[in-house]
């Protein structure tokens, strides 16, 4: 299925939130299903954010699976499970821009594309998501938690010494168990 028809077919179903369309319909205006995920770690390619933010998604509903049995949406809403999921990595649009370096291929020099960043807003990386859904639709607390710490340790914030995450973590055991599944995707479905 086009990833793009499985992202929305998915958002529409689950997604049904006072601002939830607005938020789509900018989405379908903004390079979210042509950028890349990353420059070169995951999903580098064009498509690639919203390719990474489907699969963490799916992974994402195995391990509510895993963790709270079958009746998962008893604790967690399917909504809350496609809004973190799918929605996590908005901070990444309109931030990547196509550059052409000189790279030697067989002894001649050839022109590649590769990424480059151009962070227009620049805000952090998960509170900078939860500011861009924020502007749409409202968020609950363990929605907002959990976008907002899913890099986990790679999050500059906790490398500068910060323990919020932590606290994060141990109040809102959603965020644990999202940023495991965005880690497990980068590392284990994506190259």
């Amino acid at each position: 299925m086009d990833v793009k028809k499985e992202f929305i077919d998915i958002y529409k179903e689950h997604i049904k939130r006072e601002g939830s369309e607005q938020l789509l319909e900018w989405l379908k205006k903004s390079d979210f299903f042509k950028a890349p995920a990353s420059t070169r770690f995951h999903s580098c390619t064009d498509g690639g954010l919203a390719k990474h933010s489907l699969l963490v998604y799916k992974r994402f509903i195995k391990k509510l699976e895993a963790e709270y049995g079958e009746n998962w949406q008893e604790t967690y809403s399917h909504e809350t499970a496609a809004i973190c999921g799918l929605l996590h990595d908005l901070c990444k649009i309109d931030f990547y821009k196509s550059e052409l370096r000189n790279v030697k291929e067989n002894g001649e020099w050839v022109q590649k594309p590769y990424y480059t960043v151009c962070d227009n807003l620049p805000y952090g990386h998960g509170e900078k998501t939860v500011y861009i859904i924020s502007g749409f639709m409202k968020l609950t607390r363990d929605e907002a938690m959990a976008i907002n710490w899913h890099m986990g340790g790679f999050d500059t914030r906790v490398k500068g010494g910060s323990y919020s995450m932590a606290e994060a973590f141990r109040r809102h055991p959603l965020s644990l168990l999202f940023h495991t599944a965005d880690l497990e995707t980068c590392y284990l479905d994506e190259e």
